[in-house]
Formats: structure tokens, C-alpha cells, sequence
């Protein structure tokens, strides 16, 4: 199973994730990361999406998608294109582990969000992968509570998804 990253350029109107959704969940395949946000254009979203498999399923998904009315343009994101996510993460501590927490951010440049006698909240933005080795970091120093963004993805240079697509309308 290969991890595959799709971004779709969509219409920016209510029930457009519902579809999108709905036709993942109907052919049993996950969504494992999921960021949909207004473009430049105020009528359009971009979707990145995160899935686990092979090449027909990556296939099967993006003609499927394809056949939604309100989705413009699909284009699996290339190897080099520049994906981050966000985090935040609450971890449990006190006078004694305050420090350590505080050097393991500074080595990942995780900014500090918040601080308590019982807690403190880091916030962290890169690749998939720095996110999972914060967090084995972190790990014995009790999570508390973890939220990520899912990945988002942009292509480098002047290529951009909205060049590739044709206006022209669906039937």
C-alpha cells in the first residue's frame, strides 16, 4: 500500500464534502487525511487529500470524483511539492519537566501556545513524519490531548492546479 496525495480544486458550496466523502465511504476506502479550505477565488475550495493503496485505486477514485458536478479539476500532488500539517499538543507538566518539554520543542521549533502549572500547549507546523517523531518524543511525558490539520499541499514553482483546468462545463 502506497500513500497517495490528491488535490481537487471544487466548488466552494455546501455539500460538496458530503459528495466527496460519501463517494470514498461507498467504495470502502479511507480518507486518512482530509483539509479543504477557500482559494484565492471565493467560489472555489481546494480539497488535499491523504489515501492509503495502490495505483487502481488512486485510478478509481480520482474518475470517480471526476464525474461529481462540482469538482473542477483533480491532480495527484507530485513527490516534490511542498505538504505540511499542523499540530497541537497538550502534554502533562510540572516544575520538573517544563524544561525538558521546552528543549524537545525548541529541537523540533515547535512554538510554545500555552503554559499552566499542569500543562503546556505546543504548536507545530512541518511534514507528516517531524509531526510522528514529536510525538514519540513527547510520548513519556504524558499527551493529553492531540489535534493535526491533515496535510496540506501545494505544487512548487509556477504550476499551479488552476492552469490545467478547462471551464469548460461538466454534463
Amino acid at each position: 500500500m502506497s500513500r497517495y496525495i490528491i488535490s481537487a480544486l471544487v466548488s466552494n458550496k455546501s455539500g460538496v464534502l458530503t459528495r466527496v466523502a460519501a463517494l470514498f465511504a461507498r467504495r470502502g476506502y479511507n480518507i486518512e487525511s482530509l483539509s479543504v479550505c477557500a482559494t484565492e477565488n471565493p467560489d472555489d475550495s481546494r480539497m488535499t487529500i491523504v489515501l492509503n493503496g495502490d495505483e487502481y485505486i488512486l485510478s478509481q477514485m480520482q474518475k470517480q470524483m471526476d464525474k461529481l458536478i462540482d469538482v473542477k479539476k483533480i491532480k495527484q500532488v507530485e513527490p516534490d511539492a511542498v505538504c505540511r500539517e499542523l499540530m497541537l499538543v497538550k502534554i502533562k507538566t510540572d516544575a520538573m519537566t517544563r524544561s525538558q518539554i521546552f528543549e524537545i520543542s525548541q529541537i523540533f521549533r515547535a512554538n510554545v501556545v500555552d503554559v499552566s502549572p499542569e500543562a503546556t500547549i505546543l504548536e507545530l507546523t512541518g511534514k507528516s513524519s517531524k509531526l510522528d517523531g514529536f510525538i514519540n518524543m513527547l510520548l513519556p511525558y504524558g499527551i493529553m490531548e492531540l489535534a493535526r490539520t491533515g496535510v496540506t499541499a501545494i505544487s512548487r514553482g509556477a504550476a499551479c492546479i488552476r492552469e490545467e483546468f478547462d471551464y469548460k462545463e461538466k454534463i
